[in-house]
């Protein structure tokens, strides 16, 4: 448990929200790491307003033994809906809490409803948080960010949703490092990069963007040509642009042994090595190369908490051959339960663009998606040599999130 006592407590008053409530997809980003904690956990919700998407999600979310205080503008049976359902489980109250002893616990997952404006409500919230506690807060993405200095220092993700009015910023904020072994609990979290079109289909949001630059330009071609058929081009490369970014739905297998696939594709080479850039000990490196065809978002093949993301500058060759060692690459290290493990996301000879949305500090579930990897590339998993064995060879097909590359011994 945290120190409470090591924060200062600021003085009572108004937190500086926003007036406007949030829409649905951002009350979705905002309740992430609410859904996907197992409990028991202590829910902290500020800042709501009878009918708010952002208490609704959560207590549809919540767990039977998880306990939720929300600080709300308005009787409790307006946003509970008069329901007996939540009993014991949900206490509304209008004024924060002044100290964690107002609390049942330290709060494990604070949420602030409405955009801040200022940082007082970061402020406030701090010294109710639990030692591994998350605070997940929006700001508008329209203008400067009251909270960027906070989120210079503390922000392990920062998401855009861009589905909603106006466009928002959501922070998730973490004042202490939180444990490995909180991640391996951890389900994988939803979120707006992903964008959902079937049950068990989405696309990322990078390809909505490329997808709608290719729509917006076949119809500008119309309107500016509307006698040529020229407009057909780029109205025929929208599907496939937007396809190549599809993102599926993937079933993480529940054997805690296993080290999942970071991506689609198939195995290149099992090998062990040496990496001194992550220390001095003996590797076991699974790669994987992806053809223009698969899968090109990168899951998490454990879960851990992220320590280091290291760039390196390289150039642009095959994936499939030894000089792609020293591409352009994106090098993910995490800290788990079993010790250190590396993902790294290597360019191609059309890769040019390496997406890490993984933030130094974040927790990533096994499975969980992290970043992707533009038109043709490559991924290595390093596993400690002395706590690994490979359950792949050379040729085989594997499947991001699904997979077992390995097990843990």
């Amino acid at each position: 448990m945290a120190d409470h006592a090591d924060f200062p407590r600021p003085d009572a008053g108004p937190l500086a929200l926003s007036d406007r409530a949030v829409g649905p997809v951002a009350a979705k980003a905002l309740t992430a790491e609410v859904a996907r904690h197992p409990g028991p956990k202590t829910v902290l919700v500020v800042g709501v307003t009878p009918g708010d998407t952002v208490v609704d999600r959560v207590l549809g979310v919540i767990m039977p033994n998880d306990q939720v205080v929300v600080v709300a503008d308005g009787p409790a049976d307006e946003l509970l809906g008069g329901s007996d359902t939540f009993a014991g489980r949900v206490t509304v109250r209008k004024d924060l809490p002044a100290d964690v002893a107002e609390l049942p616990a330290p709060v494990d997952v604070a949420v602030v409803a409405r955009p801040a404006l200022h940082p007082t409500v970061v402020d406030r919230i701090r010294p109710l948080l639990a030692a591994d506690g998350v605070l997940t807060v929006a700001t508008d993405a329209t203008g400067g960010d009251p909270l960027s200095g906070v989120a210079d220092d503390h922000a392990v993700r920062t998401d855009r949703v861009f589905r909603s009015f106006p466009p928002l910023r959501v922070h998730q904020l973490r004042f202490t490092p939180a444990t490995p072994h909180l991640a391996a609990r951890l389900g994988p979290a939803e979120v707006p990069s992903h964008v959902a079109v079937t049950k068990r289909m989405g696309i990322d949001s990078n390809g909505v963007a490329f997808g709608g630059l290719v729509a917006g330009a076949a119809v500008l071609t119309k309107l500016v040509r509307p006698r040529s058929k020229a407009w057909l081009v780029p109205a025929a490369l929208a599907l496939p642009v937007a396809a190549f970014f599809r993102d599926p739905r993937r079933i993480v297998p529940d054997d805690p042994r296993a080290v999942v696939s970071s991506a689609d594709g198939k195995v290149l080479a099992v090998e062990r090595l040496t990496d001194t850039r992550f220390g001095a000990d003996e590797w076991l490196r699974i790669s994987v190369f992806l053809s223009v065809l698969d899968v090109h978002v990168n899951r998490s093949p454990v879960a851990g908490r992220v320590v280091t993301v290291l760039r390196e500058e390289g150039g642009y060759a095959n994936a499939m051959t030894a000089a792609a060692e020293h591409n352009v690459a994106c090098y993910t290290v995490l800290e788990t339960v079993h010790g250190r493990v590396v993902v790294a996301q290597r360019s191609g000879l059309i890769a040019r663009r390496i997406v890490n949305r993984a933030g130094v500090g974040a927790l990533l579930a096994k499975g969980e998606r992290y970043g992707l990897i533009r038109f043709g590339s490559r991924t290595d998993v390093y596993l400690p040599a002395a706590a690994a064995e490979p359950l792949v060879s050379p040729g085989e097909r594997v499947v991001g999130g699904e997979t077992p590359l390995a097990h843990w011994i």
